[in-house]
């Protein structure tokens, strides 16, 4: 038992085509569940001589086409055919273009406005810069390879240019026209440092961030500091995709350093920026780990141990509602009782008591930077 699967093709006339597209032999039974439907391979040649036979067909209908000449308006004719190799999601194809020559002046029209040196579909650049950007170019290309009949333009190089290429375009595309204006945006913006691996190399600052409404439309944005793409231009159009209006109400966050709230100046948010949660929550986690391991050899130091975790959970509830003085009074607190803990080292180069002691030093140096 076997399939042979047909392309019926419609004509507006009613007329109808057909050519066979492939055969499957015989499947294994269900005794072994690996013999259960289409396998990957034989998907993926499915999908391939379908997109072929589909461009055929439209390659033939723009044959029978006669375009005018752009000099002199007469209906071109046929000069010859020319091969183009496109690659598509679902495999490269090979199409037979017409060039037309004007029977009247001689032009020569190509027929097609495609882009010069255009070597694949937009829906294909889309998908390999999709992916570039979720996973390393080597995965992205492999991953595509692996999934679906692309049989060009999956080597690493080939993806990345391919992804540089259209964040290009899309950096110069205009902004999105919202569907709504927003009555409020929420705004973050943060940066990070990728580390290069070789020493010759500079370390890349990413400054990253996000627009977000709260009826769920959101913006992210990222730039390269020191880069032709400037992040106060994204920051803006972000805004623009969302919905700002002039009485749009925004709220900053970022974690305190001078040159993002700098940055914000610039795009147009003047009004002061809040402190984002994460960074005051990563130096109260660490303060709290930390405490954990202090020695409980002794009742006093047990009983402090235990005030001491008391105190840093108290540390947090007190910083989360915004009372920042009362902080102020927990932390001393916590210092208070620090001295039982003297001579825990036992030879240790960093005892817990003094790492303790840094944590609680950097939360307050923080909420002191960043009191206003």
């Amino acid at each position: 038992m076997g399939w042979v699967l047909r392309l019926v093709e419609t004509g507006v006339d009613g007329s109808s085509r057909c050519v066979d597209v492939m055969a499957i032999d015989c499947l294994g039974n269900l005794g072994d569940i690996a013999d259960l439907g289409l396998t990957l391979t034989q998907g993926k040649q499915l999908v391939a001589l379908v997109q072929q036979e589909i461009v055929t067909v439209q390659s033939r209908d723009h044959a029978a086409r006669r375009p005018d000449c752009r000099t002199c308006t007469t209906p071109c004719q046929v000069k010859d055919y020319r091969p183009h190799q496109i690659a598509t999601v679902f495999g490269q194809v090979v199409l037979r273009l017409p060039r037309f020559r004007c029977a009247g002046c001689g032009g020569t029209e190509a027929g097609v406005d495609w882009p010069s040196h255009c070597r694949s579909t937009p829906e294909l650049d889309q998908l390999r810069a999709h992916l570039s950007a979720l996973m390393p170019y080597r995965i992205a290309a492999g991953l595509l390879e692996h999934l679906l009949p692309v049989d060009a333009g999956i080597h690493s190089e080939t993806v990345r240019r391919c992804t540089l290429r259209v964040g290009e375009q899309r950096r110069d595309v205009a902004p999105a026209e919202p569907t709504a204006p927003a009555v409020a945006i929420t705004l973050t913006l943060d940066s990070t440092f990728i580390r290069s691996c070789e020493d010759s190399q500079r370390h890349l600052e990413v400054r990253l961030g996000n627009v977000e409404t709260s009826d769920g439309a959101r913006q992210i944005f990222a730039a390269v500091a020191k880069t032709d793409t400037p992040i106060e231009g994204l920051i803006r159009r972000g805004l623009t995709e969302v919905g700002q209006t002039a009485d749009t109400g925004i709220t900053a966050f970022t974690d305190g350093c001078s040159g993002l709230r700098s940055i914000l100046v610039s795009a147009g948010v003047t009004e002061p920026a809040g402190l984002d949660w994460f960074h005051i929550a990563m130096r109260l986690q660490h303060a709290e780990t930390t405490a954990s391991t202090l020695p409980a050899d002794t009742p006093d130091r047990e009983n402090a141990r235990a005030m001491i975790l008391a105190k840093v959970d108290r540390l947090h509830w007190r910083i989360w509602n915004g009372k920042a003085r009362d902080a102020k009074v927990t932390l001393e607190r916590i210092r208070q009782v620090m001295p039982v803990f003297q001579g825990d080292g036992d030879g240790k180069r960093d005892p817990p008591s003094r790492r303790l002691w840094t944590a609680l030093r950097e939360i307050d140096r923080y909420l002191t930077s960043q009191s206003a």
